[in-house]
């Protein structure tokens, strides 16, 4: 993707499904760490960048979460087709069943269907 603008904006029609993706996501993280463990994933911490589909020369949108140190740990990206993909890192044991880490909650769809998941792997 080419770089076109940094600023942090979003159109709102985008801003709408953006705080619906991120609801999704933090459903998720409370569902996989221990209560009252789950990170606050909030929509005024991404830094958006305003980007071109390689592949159809078409405005899209690419979002980058932040933690303290200012590593990344999280994104979520809006494709050109309306559709998107989002993720953010957990890295927690699994609260109910020791078998697995949970490393990250994702969502992925478009306007109109979003859906999520964690994403585990076995604990060691």
């Amino acid at each position: 993707m080419v770089i076109l603008d940094t600023s942090r904006q979003l159109p709102a029609a985008l801003e709408a499904v953006a705080k619906r993706i991120v609801a999704a996501l933090q459903m998720e993280a409370e569902r996989f760490t221990a209560t009252g463990a789950a990170p606050r994933i909030e929509l005024a911490a991404v830094q958006f960048t305003q980007v071109v589909d390689p592949a159809n020369q078409l405005p899209g949108y690419e979002g980058i979460w932040r933690n303290a140190r200012k590593d990344r740990c999280g994104a979520i990206t809006f494709n050109s087709d309306g559709s998107f993909f989002a993720e953010y890192d957990i890295f927690c044991p699994h609260p109910r069943d020791g078998r697995w880490f949970v490393e990250m909650v994702t969502a992925w769809g478009n306007v109109d269907s979003i859906s999520s998941e964690a994403t585990l792997i076995p604990a060691l």
